[in-house]
């Protein structure tokens, strides 16, 4: 075997074995050190070069590349999880034919996709959702990503909670506990607007929180302006606190007249 590939398998053993005991630093070093490496391969994209050892170069960067991603989760680190994923990106749309197909590939695609809805990036969404095939699509991984995207945008948010009960993959959880603070926060803000106050009772079934503990631990953490009296949540306190702004009615109809009686006189 060749000595490059030789050793970039025995430092991808050390990495494994760093990122089964979530030593994250280690695997910092060790990853940057594979990168390096595989720079010499000249297998890989875009290349994609005839090599004699093509088949094991692809296959052991491409799973680098997978756990590089995953390593990305478990640090929290999208900027990161965005690099290593278009890094990775080429070893599925661009290898059919050259390497088995990765069992991996589509908890990653739909981890992706989550991350998309996570960041509100929805045109993007759709975009990479259009280049999957119709075998992709019914995938267990992808039809998570794609109808939480659709309870998202229907508003049905209760859904949108429930569903990290259900995740297909374990990786998927940090990205759905982002999702659920998101409409969480989106929820929250709607019921302050809504309502003066709720009964506690209410406030944790709106909230989707299981105790009275997680819901105090809500409010003191994003919303201190509230206040928790004789067993309601007000908001009014909020409400105070936001200028009145009145609309210049008036104003705005002496304008709308001008506009009219300008156009009137082109004509």
């Amino acid at each position: 075997m060749d000595p490059q590939l030789v050793e970039v398998t025995q430092i991808f053993g050390r990495f494994k074995a760093a990122l089964l005991r979530n030593d994250f630093g280690t695997c910092r070093n060790l990853l940057s050190q594979l990168k390096v490496l595989l720079t010499s391969f000249q297998s890989l994209p875009p290349t994609f070069q005839q090599t004699p050892n093509a088949v094991q170069e692809l296959s052991v960067a491409r799973e680098i590349y997978e756990h590089a991603v995953v390593l990305s989760v478990k640090t929290e680190d999208q900027d990161a999880f965005e690099r290593d994923f278009f890094q990775l990106k080429p070893f599925y749309t661009d290898t059919c034919g050259l390497i088995p197909p990765s069992s991996q590939e589509y908890p990653i695609l739909g981890l992706n996709l989550l991350r998309l809805l996570v960041q509100n990036r929805i045109a993007e969404f759709h975009t990479e959702l259009e280049l999957l095939s119709t075998t992709a699509l019914e995938n267990p991984c992808i039809k998570h990503a794609v109808e939480l995207e659709q309870s998202f945008m229907e508003g049905a948010y209760n859904r949108v909670l429930s569903a990290r009960q259900t995740v297909p993959h374990e990786t998927y959880v940090y990205f759905m506990d982002l999702l659920a603070k998101t409409v969480r926060d989106e929820i929250a803000g709607c019921s302050e607007k809504a309502y003066d106050f709720l009964t506690i009772a209410d406030a944790k079934k709106i909230l989707m929180f299981s105790s009275d503990q997680e819901l105090s631990d809500y409010i003191a953490e994003e919303h201190p302006e509230w206040e928790i009296k004789n067993g309601c949540l007000f908001f009014q306190r909020a409400k105070e606190s936001q200028p009145c702004k009145e609309i210049p009615s008036l104003q705005l109809i002496n304008q709308t007249l001008s506009y009219a009686r300008e156009l009137e006189r082109i004509v």
